[in-house]
């Protein structure tokens, strides 16, 4: 079995490269500089664990003195080594490869046994046997072996398998491993070609959308698309027959259990404020799960490319469905997002990025 030890290094890039030739000694001292980023989202960012926004990739170029498309790393140079570019970063290749192996089974068997099994949904996971969405996503993303999560973690993984204890549940996972019942799931967990496609698709993606932002602002400026358009009291000492302008946008929005919601079409629109980028929609709540602060009949305006900032909400994407968190960081930095009925506590730290929007405002009915 082909064990990818950087699998969790998806976006290789040159971050520390320039931070160290601008004589930016600590990643903290240019987190200072990047107020609109976290410092843990920063860390992992450089660290290649999380893919960049190319509005995150905009600000550390700025801060950096260069251009953005020059944090990009091209993956597909024959010269490029996965390994060369981690070790100052993570160091050697870990030194407890059966662990490593043994991480790699768990994560398979977890994904293989949801897959065979419809209703182990992420909410049953954690409803039934106490796996929380984040603890979920790095066991099966093989984090860390078996005998390196915590009792009730493996207890959990006990019942969820039928076995009556560690050294019988990892027995259980050698076997599915040699009858073959994994070779479907196993490249989805520690192939490195894999991790290269996601890495390689990805950046392509940044490269096109820095590049088009780029033109944009080059481009000579021309009289824009009538936006749409509404009659509007007339502002403070303007003429009766001013009009304002604005930009309407879809909502959706219809209640799932547990506190998530479908993103179905409404009859309904929205105005989107000024700050809102170009993908914004709007989104009803349907239900407070955050308490009397936002009704259940509140409308959200959503901007998926803008990331959250504690104290603000944001809207997770889930398997099945969108949930809507408040925002905190806790004392060590972590972002994490909380939401009333039910209770539940998101990491969006370990999300990735296309998963967790911005709200940026609301509307109260």
């Amino acid at each position: 079995m082909e064990i990818d030890f950087h699998r969790t290094l998806v976006f290789p890039n040159r971050v520390r490269k320039f931070r160290k030739q601008m004589n930016i000694g600590s990643l903290l001292e240019l987190s200072e500089r990047l107020p609109a980023i976290t410092y843990i989202r920063l860390s992992k960012i450089e660290r290649g664990e999380v893919f960049a926004r190319a509005d995150e990739l905009r600000l550390i170029a700025r801060a950096l003195g260069i251009t953005a498309d020059e944090l990009l790393i091209d993956v597909n140079d024959p010269s490029f080594d996965i390994a060369a570019w981690a070790e100052p970063l993570h160091g050697t290749i870990p030194a407890d490869p059966e662990g490593e192996r043994a991480a790699v089974l768990l994560a398979a068997a977890l994904r293989a046994r949801r897959g065979s099994d419809p209703a182990l949904t992420i909410a049953a996971l954690e409803q039934e046997y106490g796996i929380a969405p984040v603890v979920l996503s790095r066991i099966e993303n093989a984090l860390k072996p078996l005998e390196r999560w915590n009792e009730d973690v493996r207890s959990a993984l006990r019942r969820l398998f039928g076995m009556a204890d560690d050294a019988a549940l990892a027995a259980h996972l050698e076997r599915l491993a040699s009858s073959g019942a994994l070779d479907p799931v196993l490249p989805l967990v520690a192939n490195p070609q894999a991790r290269l496609t996601k890495s390689r698709t990805r950046i392509a993606a940044l490269r096109e959308e820095l590049a088009a932002g780029d033109a944009l602002r080059e481009k000579p400026a021309s009289k824009p698309p009538a936006p749409v358009r509404r009659d509007a009291p007339p502002p403070h000492g303007a003429s009766d027959g001013q009009t304002a302008l604005v930009r309407l946008l879809p909502v959706y929005g219809t209640p799932l259990p547990d506190g998530l919601i479908a993103r179905t079409l409404l009859q309904a629109i929205v105005e989107a404020p000024r700050s809102a980028g170009p993908r914004a929609y709007g989104l009803r709540v349907g239900r407070p799960t955050l308490g009397a602060g936002l009704p259940g009949r509140a409308t959200l305006v959503v901007d998926p490319d803008r990331f959250p900032v504690a104290g603000g909400l944001a809207v997770v994407r889930e398997e099945d469905g969108l949930r809507v968190v408040s925002v905190a960081v806790d004392r060590n930095g972590r972002m994490l997002g909380y939401s009333q009925v039910p209770d539940v506590e998101v990491a969006l730290d370990a999300l990735d990025p296309d998963a967790v929007a911005a709200v940026v405002s609301a509307v109260f009915e």
